[in-house]
């Protein structure tokens, strides 16, 4: 099959991400003499300067590692909780009954930095210089602009001019979004994390001693306290139609630690499949597994109906039991062992039949009665304006109120936001798949002596009493965020994962599926058409459900798409390569021992895997 890049291979390591600048961050890990997860975090780190429309500082992030020392896998939880002060209540007296998609209504604990940290102390070797100095160097010298920065930009130009005075003053030039291939600095962002620094080293003491040490200044020291008081003393227009000051405090951040925990699991073909747990949608992906597990998906043509029909009408029942059912199981008793066992996804392949199902139909796991909040069924037929304000796009319909999440690239293209993915390995076995998000300049005015903004993932939560998802103070929002890393015979053999919101654990599957039943490298398997449904109420802001569409690259046969229609699936055709933005990296054993892999997604020239 033709490929738009090899698939590289090497036997010392490799990094891949979705920024070229930022897998050259992780590289330079590498060669120092770094582990993977010294890469990982010097990535990560660099991916919130170079990648602002994507991700940042006040953004969260979920990570699944194979620790080659332990022979752990584990996940770290870089989710940050809601604050103690968002209640129902709060909302209701403000007269809301969603949580906003954007400003300061909708931040949680950012969460990426304390998950970066713990990542670097436990599991790495270097200082906290070393990785984030790249980050550093990028904001204070500059990085070129790249078509989708500027195209987001250019969205919400009059947004930052007539509202947002401080974003205007980070992201535009001379009143206008950046040109593409020019050079865009961000200084204050530069000087933040290089004070940061300065204040970390002057605490002394160990390298692990100095990494946490940055993680208390970020959390308790200036970081938060200039974060406490943008959100009490400023306000701001969200996507209400109105300004209002934030919920979050320095007391919600000094209360807050990342967390390690064990991965949901699912073993399929050989392989066990790795997943953050309830508290993000990573557990869809295993329940499409134990479903697809019943048919013979070898014998089905990869670009053809019967394979695409098979994994979308196993998504659309993955994902209405994720709507359910899935909560933060630290306060919700989330039936997964259920929701993954053979004898429940029995009965639920049943369901599926040769025409596309129009309904949305959670399970009872245990015997338990489904119950899920209010959302809009949209028509996709109806062309009619979506509500004014500045929200999430409304990916039911295609349209956008105004692009501010991930689930944006998944239905508009380069216009929109979207989240960021990295996968490292080296050369001792250690593995990493890390998916940071949250914090976009198109989501929140920019702190002005920061130089970030905060995230909005409180939007996920529901402001309807009763349900896995319903907003209570201190409690992770079920996320989108979902990397992957699959261990084969107790090793690590892939670690994957694409932005894209709800589209998310489709995209990856389909890449996953075609790279070990129909034996594409990963660079043919990242390449390859894509697709995904719509079938499901939307995770962000308005909150929109339209069934039996699927979005396709219009690569896609042309047969299949007519063969797809005549089983009911609406289909939308997308342009040619505007759906999913993986990287991947493999490891496999050979005659001559182990062997490492990486590929990267072409679409919109930003993604790049490095490796020797």
């Amino acid at each position: 099959m033709f490929t738009t890049r090899p698939e590289i291979r090497g036997t010392f390591g490799m990094v891949a991400s979705t920024h070229y600048l930022a897998t050259m961050a992780g590289w330079a890990m590498l060669e120092k003499g770094g582990n993977a997860f010294d890469a990982a975090v010097a990535t990560g780190l660099a991916l919130q300067v170079v990648q602002p429309y994507q991700n940042g500082p006040g953004g969260d992030l979920p990570i699944v590692l194979h620790n080659s020392a332990t022979g752990k896998t584990e996940v770290i939880c870089g989710q940050g909780v809601s604050p103690q002060a968002a209640t129902i209540d709060r909302f209701r007296q403000l007269g809301l009954d969603l949580v906003p998609g954007t400003g300061l209504l909708a931040p949680c604990v950012p969460g990426a930095f304390g998950a970066w940290m713990l990542l670097l102390r436990d599991y790495g070797t270097l200082s906290l210089s070393d990785v984030i100095q790249p980050a550093i160097d990028y904001g204070r010298n500059g990085y070129a602009v790249v078509l989708m920065m500027h195209t987001v930009i250019d969205v919400v130009a009059e947004l930052f001019r007539s509202a947002w005075p401080t974003s205007a003053a980070t992201y535009l030039v001379d009143g206008e979004p950046p040109k593409v291939g020019t050079l865009h600095r961000n200084p204050v962002l530069a000087d933040t994390y290089a004070r940061l620094l300065r204040e970390a080293e002057a605490q002394g003491g160990n390298r692990e001693d100095v990494v946490e040490a940055a993680r208390h200044v970020f959390y308790e020291g200036f970081i938060a306290e200039e974060i406490d008081r943008f959100c009490r003393q400023t306000e701001w227009l969200d996507s209400s139609g109105e300004a209002h000051g934030g919920l979050l405090t320095g007391d919600d951040m000094a209360r807050w630690r990342a967390t390690v925990e064990a991965p949901a699991t699912y073993d399929y073909h050989g392989y066990t499949l790795c997943k953050p747990g309830p508290w993000s949608q990573g557990p869809v992906f295993l329940q499409q597994l134990a479903l697809l597990k019943g048919f013979d998906l070898a014998a089905m043509d990869p670009m053809g109906p019967d394979f695409i029909h098979t994994q979308v009408e196993c998504a659309k029942l993955a994902l209405a039991d994720r709507e359910a059912w899935y909560g933060d199981p630290n306060v919700h008793d989330i039936p997964l062992q259920t929701l993954l066992s053979e004898s429940y996804n029995d009965a639920r392949r049943k369901l599926i039949a040769t025409q596309a199902s129009l309904e949305l139909r959670p399970g009872s796991p245990d015997g338990r009665e489904p119950h899920l909040a209010e959302f809009e069924i949209a028509d996709p037929d109806n062309e009619a304006e979506l509500p004014a304000g500045a929200g999430e796009p409304n990916a039911a319909r295609g349209r956008t109120v105004e692009p501010t999440g991930e689930t944006a690239a998944a239905n508009h293209g380069p216009a929109d936001g979207d989240t960021v993915h990295l996968d490292a390995a080296d050369q001792l076995g250690n593995m990493v798949s890390c998916m940071p998000s949250g914090g976009w300049l198109q989501s929140s005015p920019v702190i002005p002596a920061l130089g970030f903004c905060l995230g909005t993932r409180a939007q996920m939560f529901w402001l309807q009493e009763g349900y896995p998802t319903t907003l209570q103070p201190g409690i992770r929002p079920r996320t989108t965020l979902s990397p992957t890393l699959a261990l084969r015979d107790g090793a690590p053999a892939l670690a994957f994962g694409t932005p894209g919101g709800d589209a998310q654990d489709q995209w990856a599957l389909t890449m996953f599926l075609r790279h070990i039943h129909h034996g594409m490298d990963l660079q043919a398997a990242i390449d390859a058409p894509i697709f995904h449904t719509d079938h499901l109420p939307s995770s962000f802001y308005p909150r929109t459900f339209q069934p039996a569409v699927v979005k396709a690259e219009s690569r896609l046969p042309s047969a299949t798409i007519d063969a797809l229609r005549d089983r009911g699936h609406r289909m939308e055709l997308v342009d040619d390569w505007a759906l999913g933005r993986m990287t991947a990296i493999g490891r496999e054993k050979t005659d001559s021992g182990w062997m490492l892999k990486g590929a990267a997604h072409p679409r919109f020239q930003e993604a790049y895997a490095v490796g020797r």
